[in-house]
């Protein structure tokens, strides 16, 4: 490969051949030669994404006559070793010169080419191993089931405005019979399916030796102007649908969305304009940034709209690219020290809880505590302004996050009042006095506690670094029992005072359990107030995520089932974790199934529900005051409990509920009820729930705050 093909970090070659003892995978990556030059070993691994397992290749280095040179690795595959949907990364692990024997390896991702390698997938008895890009343009491996392989290589739109597109789609396991273009309108939902003209693709048969590619190309036309319009801005998606022959007859199968790798690099976006009536149309065909997706946008042409949403997208670059850069922090902690030096407002406390996202849990006890009988305090909550909407219409004084008015009312606070951390990059000025209230009875590994830390955009030194650098500003810690008050003091490295009250949050359940306030908010949620309400409220895990700060979420408990043998009597709220991103869509079981994921006080909810269904959340701690039976929900618990993030004790044998895994098992305990799995409650709550009465925000509050 000449030097201008080849780019620093990226896959060269792969290939996986049969040999005498099974499958061989061999890679070949480019590098800069003065990168290699400053290392004094490497070599090549896949490291299995969470357990961090490791496989090594063989490795040799070949150097050309550039100032790249590739290096090759070979692997014997031994497929034992892949379970099933676990993710496997290509790494260069190496160690650079100057460094110890004791000092950690380094991990350099390999990057991917334009070529697809999942066409050196091959069939690993019912499974198929996987070689894929991910969407950062890495390369990954998993063994997986068979899927239907497809990709758009080929796009031209004409001074007619009909697009021609062309590509390849096979499944790798059973026979295709037919094959369909489908656009989705992702505005308005609308579906349109184009048949496809088949071709063979003779081009990949000598690349790819583990498929069929005799009928794999497709091509076809549409003209834009046949596309159906039902706004001004419509964005299509594109999909192949196969007809495939299996063993039960005809299924139809659809791929991933399509994205586009263009034969021809100069032919990656097109774009036009057509008028269709008195309306003027603009086009914009392209590949997404990170996956290459195909998309196309049709939007009805506007100019003043097109300059205001040029300018205000323009604005909108550069205050980010200022708020998120180093000048502005550097202005903030100056602005801080600054302001911190002067006499503090000894009468003014803000209030932060989950980041600013929400109005709830113990600093909103607190606040409401303060509020009816210290008036005379001074409150303001922070706010995240994406969330603005959650604090409108309850009388609240709010300052936006990060904002100029924000950093004066922090800086010269007397009191600071979060459940969450705050960022560190903000000092806290000497005259504040900090009231961390924490938001839950730990049961999973904490901090300093964690052995591993799975959460994006952090690892597990840096995590455990910032962690404790954040707790040593606290003042006061609130705590909910004596347990709690030992595991806080190790994991977040605390000495100052603990003030072991009871959680202030729980006052409103020993306040309100009554069926005048019950009544009350069935009838602000809408629900029916004749049939009982289950809560399933599960917690988050650290290693599914999309982004920082965004959380996968895949409901297992299967809602079908549970409509079907308790739609009569029951209905069931749904309340996802906060770092949860995804939106749920239950309109197939309306009437039954209540989405609360953005009810922010939880509180509430256990009020009116009548059984709780959790897993490993702390919610549990808090609904046990009310004495109502739970279930355990926990269908991952080895994984969860020995590679996440471990307990603090023997959850299984001490939880106040039955543990169960199935749909099934989770119907059963709530139509017939086991009295041994209640057991252990009394011992549950004389351990954890014995200081809760419903004074804890009067303790905490002549605790802290000047009251004289």
């Amino acid at each position: 490969m000449g030097e201008n093909g080849m780019h620093h970090h990226e896959l060269s070659h792969l290939t996986i051949e049969d040999t005498k003892n099974g499958k061989r995978l061999m890679i070949k990556v480019a590098f800069l030669r003065s990168f290699l030059d400053d290392l004094l070993e490497y070599h090549f691994i896949l490291q299995e994404r969470h357990s961090e397992q490791q496989i090594h290749f063989s490795t040799t280095t070949i150097h050309t006559e550039t100032n790249m040179s590739e290096v090759k690795g070979e692997l014997q595959l031994n497929l034992e070793a892949f379970q099933p949907e676990r993710y496997w990364d290509l790494y260069l692990l190496s160690q650079h010169s100057g460094e110890s024997d004791g000092h950690t390896d380094h991990l350099h991702r390999v990057k991917m080419n334009a070529s697809d390698i999942r066409l050196h997938s091959f069939s690993d008895r019912d499974l198929l191993f996987l070689p894929y890009r991910t969407k950062n343009g890495n390369v990954s491996f998993r063994k997986t089931d068979h899927k239907v392989l497809a990709r758009l290589d080929e796009i031209e739109l004409d001074k007619e405005n009909v697009l021609s597109y062309a590509g390849y789609a096979i499944h790798t396991s059973q026979t295709v019979i037919g094959k369909r273009l489908i656009m989705t309108n992702h505005t308005n939902e609308e579906e349109m399916s184009i048949p496809l003209n088949e071709e063979s693709r003779e081009d990949l048969d000598s690349l790819y030796r583990h498929h069929n590619f005799s009928k794999a190309g497709f091509h076809g036309t549409i003209p834009l102007h046949e596309l159906k319009r039902f706004s001004s801005n419509n964005y299509y998606k594109f999909y192949i649908e196969l007809d495939v022959q299996g063993p039960d007859g005809i299924n139809q199968l659809r791929s991933p969305r399509l994205d586009f790798y263009p034969r021809n690099p100069e032919a990656t976006t097109h774009s036009s304009s057509m008028k269709i009536g008195k309306k003027q149309w603009n086009v914009h065909i392209k590949p997404t940034k990170k996956s290459r997706y195909l998309s196309l946008r049709m939007y009805e042409y506007n100019l003043l709209k097109i300059i205001r949403t040029k300018g205000k997208n323009a604005l909108s670059r550069i205050k980010n690219k200022i708020k998120g850069g180093k000048t502005i922090k550097r202005a903030y902690k100056l602005a801080f020290v600054t302001l911190g030096k002067l006499p503090a407002k000894k009468k003014q406390v803000v209030f932060e809880s989950f980041l600013g996202k929400q109005y709830s849990c113990n600093p909103r006890a607190i606040y409401e505590y303060m509020l009816e009988h210290y008036p005379e305090y001074d409150m303001y909550w922070s706010i995240d302004p994406r969330h603005a909407a959650v604090f409108k219409g309850k009388g609240l004084k709010t300052i936006n996050r990060f904002s100029i008015p924000w950093l004066f009312k922090m800086a010269m606070s007397k009191y600071w009042v979060s459940n969450s951390r705050l960022p560190i990059w903000i000092p806290k000025p000497k005259h504040t006095t900090y009231l961390q209230t924490w938001h839950g009875t730990p049961l999973k590994r904490l901090a300093a506690d964690m052995d591993e830390v799975h959460m994006p955009g952090t690892d597990t030194a840096k995590y455990k670094r910032n962690f404790l650098m954040e707790s040593s500003r606290w003042d006061y810690l609130i705590s909910p029992n004596r347990y709690s008050s030992e595991i806080f003091a190790r994991a977040f490295g605390f000495g100052k005072e603990m003030i072991e009250s009871g959680y202030p949050r729980n006052d409103f359940l020993h306040h309100a359990n009554h069926d005048e306030t019950m009544d009350a908010l069935k009838n602000r949620l809408d629900i029916p107030l004749d049939k009982k309400v289950i809560l399933y409220a599960p917690t988050w895990r650290d290693n599914e995520f999309y982004a920082k700060g965004k959380y996968k979420f895949n409901l297992k408990l299967e809602l079908d089932k549970m409509q079907e043998e308790l739609g009569d009597e029951y209905i069931v709220l749904l309340r996802m974790h906060y770092l949860i991103a995804e939106n749920l869509d239950i309109t197939p079981f309306a009437g039954f199934a209540y989405d609360v994921s953005h009810h922010t006080d939880i509180s509430e909810l256990y009020v009116i529900s009548d059984l709780l269904i959790t897993d490993y959340s702390s919610v549990f701690f808090d609904y046990a005051n009310l004495g109502r039976p739970m279930i355990f929900y926990v269908y991952d618990i080895e994984n969860y409990r020995d590679t996440l993030r471990g307990f603090y004790f023997d959850f299984e044998a001490q939880a106040p509920g039955p543990l169960v895994k199935t749909t099934e098992d989770v119907i059963r305990h709530i139509q017939h009820p086991d009295p041994a799995s209640q057991a252990n409650f009394d011992a549950f709550y004389q351990k954890f729930c014995y200081l809760e009465d419903g004074e804890a925000s009067k303790r905490v509050v002549e605790k802290v705050f000047n009251t004289n």
